[in-house]
């Protein structure tokens, strides 16, 4: 039997506690294979920069990324950390690992969607056998919508919430989970689960940054007077909002490369972020939890070093004149909250993640 986890309450706290939370896809090998040794070193960095929460999915690697956080933090106290993973999808066995998904991952696994009650259990259990840990203590619904799923999405998103949610709510009412959420790519399909679920939290990833602040209608309101929490994931929009447009390659939004459109308002930043001395992924990151919704953000990466500068970026001194400019230009709204403005001249941005 898994131990009892803290509270939803508790464990909102603290996640706004931390500085940013540790998203695990690349401990997965998404889109390029790392070893053992860099994994552990990205998780020993992340604990260096004070991130306590950490965020994995059976998706991830199918199975690597949460067998490489287990063996990552095992070592730590339970107590000092709060871990989340995903439900929604099953790890069927096939003969021969390959590239799929994105993933270069040894596991010889294929993901298969199921969002039943039996599923969702199942899911846990195994999640809890990969990880070889003694709780965990968030469980998101992961990929339902429209977004994933297409005209796919009624039946899937009928059975999520008649059974799988069932599930979730059962866990949490026992004590083996202490939040359960949705894990998604669209506001729509949270809207949707309104009517039917009482999540904690919502994990909503690239749906609010500098480039897309369509959470502001309406729905943010919505959960601050439900008192369902967001954690911001993809606040790099998929990177562009990371590299800029200058870092060479093809600059990548919402998971593909970024059209005319979003190249043109990201140069408009860049310009903003050159008169201010203000590195990108700074104002980026920074934006994205300023919101009272949010009650953090998450950060993917395989890289030690990368972590590292996250530190360094998530409290960079970042004046109120730069808020007001990308305001001016319309770049963000006038009704998204920014962080306080601070100045420090002898700060320079020579790296960026």
């Amino acid at each position: 039997m898994t131990l009892m986890s803290p509270d939803a309450a508790a464990i909102k706290r603290a996640l706004a506690a931390a500085p940013f939370g540790f998203g695990a896809s690349g401990l997965g090998n998404l889109y390029k294979a790392i070893d053992e040794a860099a994994s552990r070193a990205t998780l020993d960095a992340a604990w260096a920069e004070g991130v306590r929460y950490y965020d994995t999915a059976p998706f991830y690697g199918f199975g690597l990324a949460e067998r490489r956080m287990g063996d990552g933090l095992r070592e730590r106290d339970r107590g000092d950390f709060i871990l989340s993973t995903k439900v929604g999808r099953l790890l069927q066995p096939i003969a021969r690992a390959s590239e799929r998904h994105g993933f270069v991952s040894p596991m010889p696994f294929e993901p298969l969607f199921d969002y039943s009650y039996d599923g969702v259990m199942r899911s846990f259990e195994h999640s809890i056998q990969r990880l070889g840990l003694s709780r965990i203590d968030i469980l998101y619904m992961h990929d339902i919508g429209a977004y994933t799923h297409g005209d796919a999405n009624p039946a899937l998103f009928d059975t999520a919430m008649e059974g799988g949610y069932r599930a979730l709510d059962e866990l949490r009412g026992g004590g083996q989970v202490g939040a359960i959420g949705l894990g998604v790519n669209e506001v729509a399909v949270c809207e949707a689960s309104f009517a039917h679920a009482d999540f904690d939290l919502f994990m909503l990833a690239g749906r609010y940054s500098l480039l897309d602040q369509s959470p502001l209608d309406g729905f943010f309101d919505a959960c601050l007077k439900r008192g369902t929490g967001i954690v911001a994931a993809g606040v790099f929009n998929s990177g562009i909002l990371a590299t800029g447009t200058r870092g060479g390659g093809t600059p990548h939004y919402d998971y593909q490369p970024a059209s005319p459109e979003i190249l043109e308002r990201t140069r408009r930043i860049e310009a903003i972020c050159d008169a201010h001395n203000v590195p990108l992924p700074a104002a980026a990151l920074q934006f994205a939890g300023a919101h009272p919704a949010v009650v953090t953000s998450v950060i993917g990466t395989a890289s030690p070093a990368r972590m590292h500068d996250t530190g360094r970026l998530a409290t960079y001194p970042i004046p109120a004149a730069f808020w007001q400019d990308l305001r001016d230009q319309a770049i963000i709204r006038s009704d998204a909250p920014v962080p306080a403005g601070r100045s420090c001249p002898e700060f320079t941005h020579d790296h960026h993640p």
